[in-house]
């Protein structure tokens, strides 16, 4: 399945043979084969840590953590495909007495086909060659074509030999899953007419590249890239005033947690003006060592991506220091503190994501001025808010959730569960779509709607017979029942 002589013609080729295939098995066999690949991957995580460790100097404990994540995801969409609802079954008999008289239409949700799938470099296993894409696609119906991500080439490999061991043993077609490596077989990949969905984790940049590519194709796919995020925070004066010290303690944890190499890190912090904040936060964050990034092109990116903030006047570094040079070092926290006045003066220089242990502080003056900065801050995954009880919120919140796809009321964003009620994805440039990619939810990327007029019972998808001998969760004649 993972075969480096095959050309990339002949690997789409036998994904969309195993696209079919695989549409046509039942929840539970693939179901089993989700948990196939699971136990594989626990039954061989130490030589995996192992190799991500050497590549990405994450660290083991966070590196083991996530390879439990990876399994966990696998066995979630195991129970949501053999739960059901996933398929969206609907069903309304015809009414031939009505004005105009109504057909018999049947709609499911369907697999769209072969998907490639771009690795990320900050989760070397959460979203990369078994992550929460693969897995997701996986689970509807399709074949799966995975482009390796340059930051950890030899963890790739092993792991799809691993997933395609699994699946072989299991019972899934041969060519459900492939990787690939490469700038240009990932460009290639998407081109390739065989190919009907892409799901990417990266730069804006990159990711924009192969977004322009999907679109532009002469038979146009869907891109769901995650690309880049701000993730604002507000404290408002009550909550500063409550627990100012507990809040800086958080933030610091937060931003320079994994290197500040999160996607969900929150790189914007609004606060009152005339507080003591900035300097609970660089007291909180002293002690915060440098770190080793994932690749040595993120490592060359953080410095100058500091220098650049640093250089606007207005603008001060009142934690760590932008002159360090992170790749032979590593990268050493830097707290940076401006007014919103300045962001609204200079929102193209300010509202940049900064990769890396970093984040800016922004002083407001009013609720007013508050909201008009945050109508310039770009969509994000997340946005949080800190305040106290009793507080009227309401507009804020209206706002935060405008820009976000999640919004967090405590805690700290640089965390994402993996369950039925996620949503990981925000606006452009957070994503490309809105859907997530994270959750129950992100199956419905990979699939498409279709509706059956007056067909007969044999030849429709078994969730839409009369009845309903999967015993899953139904909308008929407008309603909903469950088994």
């Amino acid at each position: 399945m993972t075969t480096a002589t095959l050309s990339l013609s002949e690997l789409t080729s036998a994904a969309t043979e195993a696209a079919r295939l695989s549409a046509a098995a039942t929840d539970a066999e693939r179901a089993a084969w989700l948990t196939a690949v699971a136990d594989a991957l626990d039954a061989n995580a130490a030589e995996l840590v192992e190799i991500a460790d050497a590549e990405t100097s994450l660290g083991s404990v966070r590196l083991t953590g996530e390879v439990a994540r990876t399994t966990g995801q696998l066995r979630l969409f195991a129970r949501v495909i053999t739960e059901g609802s996933y398929l969206e079954a609907i069903i309304d008999h015809a009414d031939p007495g009505s004005t105009p008289p109504k057909p018999d239409l049947r709609r499911i949700l369907k697999p769209i086909g072969p998907v490639a799938v771009f690795s990320a470099s900050n989760f070397p296993f959460a979203f990369s060659v078994a992550g929460g894409d693969t897995a997701s696609a996986l689970a509807v119906g399709c074949s799966v074509i995975v482009k390796a991500h340059s930051g950890h080439v030899r963890l790739s490999e092993r792991t799809a030999e691993i997933v395609a061991d699994a699946l072989r043993a299991a019972g899934a077609p041969d060519g459900l899953f492939a990787l690939v490596s490469g700038r240009e077989a990932g460009t290639a990949l998407v081109q390739d007419p065989a190919i009907k969905a892409v799901g990417f984790t990266g730069s804006i940049p990159g990711g924009r590249a192969l977004f322009d590519l999907a679109t532009s194709r002469p038979d146009p796919i869907p891109f769901y890239g995650e690309l880049g995020s701000l993730n604002p925070v507000v404290i408002t004066a009550a909550a500063l005033a409550e627990r100012g010290a507990e809040l800086a303690a958080g933030l610091a944890g937060s931003f320079t947690l994994g290197a500040g190499q999160f996607c969900t890190k929150p790189g914007l912090v609004f606060v009152p003006a005339g507080t003591s904040f900035a300097a609970q936060v660089v007291e909180a964050s002293k002690d915060k060592p440098a770190h080793g990034m994932l690749t040595s092109r993120i490592a060359d990116a953080y410095p100058e991506g500091l220098r650049s903030f640093a250089a606007v006047e207005g603008v001060d570094v009142v934690g760590g220091t932008v002159d360090q040079d992170a790749a032979a070092n590593g990268a050493a926290p830097v707290v940076f503190s401006t007014t919103a006045a300045k962001v609204l003066e200079r929102p193209e220089q300010l509202l940049e994501e900064c990769f890396g242990p970093t984040t800016m502080l922004i002083e407001y003056t009013d609720q007013d001025e508050l909201s008009a900065v945050l109508a310039k801050v770009p969509g994000s995954l997340t946005a949080t808010l800190h305040a106290e009880p009793g507080e009227d919120t309401a507009q804020l919140v209206e706002q935060l959730s405008g820009l976000a796809g999640r919004v967090l009321f405590a805690g700290w964003p640089t965390g994402v569960a993996v369950n039925w009620a996620q949503q990981h994805g925000g606006p452009y440039p957070a994503t490309t779509s809105l859907f997530t990619s994270v959750g129950a939810t992100a199956v419905r990327r990979f699939q498409r709607p279709v509706a059956y007029q007056d067909a007969p019972e044999t030849a429709l998808h078994p969730a839409l017979h009369d009845s309903n001998p999967l015993g899953i969760p139904r909308r008929v004649d407008g309603e909903l029942q469950l088994p």
